[in-house]
């Protein structure tokens, strides 16, 4: 008495997801334990007029089945699709069918078989992603059109009898609701399954593109899985936030509609960015190349960081296979430590990516140029470097550090000339100049 669904048709995850089939379930879900039997309540001689209708029933399986089908196509709009494949829906709602009808007759020796094919008919449909909910309906249009037939089949037989039958009709429906709670127990079994793996592999995938173990091989996958095109134009975000570790990156407003996919793993999360507009100008373009007008720079004035977080943005990379290196390079826009609640785009911040990108020579460079000063005391210390950071903001203008400073522009010259003594170096030469903006990044980045 059950019909089922032939459907082929998949339900798209996370961007457009390959289609699942029940062996891909880690762990195919047990059928529960039947419940035990209900006594009936009706007397032999209607059980056995129940009995002698339903065996002509049996013979009378195909035409049945083409009742059924007909009935489904005209009421549940999911069996009109045109990805459902007639002949598979026929030939299983027949095999139900046939199950069914039988167990009417031979209830103790058939009530497994029928179990086990309700019990199949979620599984496989769930695997499919046909609607739980079309499944149903489908399953009671088939159970009503056979309680009509053995009504319309014991009237023919025994008229006064088959009004009797009004007494099996408690055990009939139990049966179906008892096959109907297996279909839907057995669905929502292997859906879970399949979410699970769906976000699995959703989730390994975008981890092998951050960290470039992905292959080209994997990339045609990736595009279905992610929504991702394999020569789009992308840039990744780094999201680190010390007051909230365990935020939902999710919740991160990236702006202007752009497709975006979050990873999180040890602390920093990371986000791909289809930024949109072609890619030319090599694998890392710097948003620069066509279609800049929806680069980097506006990803930044798009982005929601929380109060409390901090994030980096790359430049804009083309293809797949380069979003492990914008990946890198939005690491190290974030070690340059941009204000809580910003973001830093590293293409403005290429001298301090430079420090932060190597250590140790920041670290010697810093104490080549500042050693004497960070050697004086505190407040003397904080006041020279007060100093050199307006002078450098002020393009060398020692009247604009001055206005920054709130001091005349003498008191500044008179610092600057302290510094120059204190290091033996002189600050009219370019490459000092350079080096002292190094050095001072330096020491705010990479002083604990």
């Amino acid at each position: 008495m059950h019909p089922v669904t032939g459907s082929r048709a998949s339900v798209p995850a996370m961007g457009r997801a390959p289609r699942l089939s029940a062996d891909r379930v880690r762990t195919p879900p047990r059928m529960p334990a039947a419940r035990p039997p209900i006594r009936s309540r009706a007397d032999a001689e209607t059980v056995a007029l129940l009995h002698r209708a339903a065996r002509v029933l049996i013979e009378e399986v195909p035409r049945l089945t083409d009742r059924i089908v007909a009935l489904m196509k005209e009421r549940e709009p999911a069996y009109r699709s045109t990805v459902v494949d007639p002949h598979e829906v026929w030939r299983e709602v027949h095999d139900s069918l046939s199950h069914n009808v039988r167990s009417l007759v031979h209830p103790k020796q058939t009530r497994e078989s029928a179990r086990s094919c309700a019990w199949r008919i979620g599984t496989d449909r769930a695997a499919q992603g046909f609607p739980l909910d079309a499944l149903l309906h489908a399953y009671r249009i088939g159970c009503t059109v056979v309680w009509e037939q053995l009504l319309e089949t014991a009237s023919k037989e025994d008229p006064l009898g088959a009004q009797s039958l009004v007494h099996v009709a408690a055990d009939v429906w139990n049966f179906v609701d008892e096959h109907c709670t297996l279909v839907a127990t057995a669905y929502q079994e292997v859906e879970r399954q399949l979410s699970w793996h769906r976000e699995n592999r959703y989730r390994i995938i975008v981890a092998a593109l951050l960290d470039g173990t992905a292959r080209v091989s994997d990339f045609p996958e990736a595009e279905q899985v992610l929504g991702l095109p394999e020569q789009g134009r992308y840039a990744v975000v780094a999201l680190e936030d010390a007051d909230a570790p365990c935020r939902t990156p999710h919740s991160v407003e990236v702006g202007d509609g752009l497709r975006t996919v979050w990873h999180t793993a040890e602390g920093t999360a990371h986000a791909i960015v289809l930024l949109g507009g072609g890619g030319g100008g090599g694998e890392c373009d710097g948003g620069r190349g066509r279609g800049s007008g929806s680069g980097p720079e506006r990803l930044v004035r798009g982005l929601e960081v929380p109060p409390g977080a901090r994030a980096g943005v790359s430049p804009a990379v083309t293809g797949l296979a380069a979003i492990n290196t914008a990946r890198r390079l939005a690491d190290t826009a974030l070690r340059t430590r941009p204000a809580a609640g910003s973001a830093a785009l590293l293409e403005e911040r290429y001298p301090e990516a430079l420090v932060v990108s190597s250590p140790d020579l920041g670290t010697a460079l810093a104490d080549r140029m500042l050693g004497p000063v960070l050697a004086l005391e505190s407040a003397d210390r904080e006041l020279l470097l007060t100093t050199l950071a307006a002078w450098l903001e002020a393009g060398g203008s020692a009247r604009r550090a001055g206005g920054l400073l709130f001091c005349h522009r003498n008191t500044v010259l008179n610092r600057l000339r302290r510094y120059e003594e204190l290091i033996g170096r002189s600050l009219d030469h370019p490459r000092e100049i350079m080096e002292l903006s190094l050095a001072l990044s330096a020491h705010r980045l990479l002083t604990p």
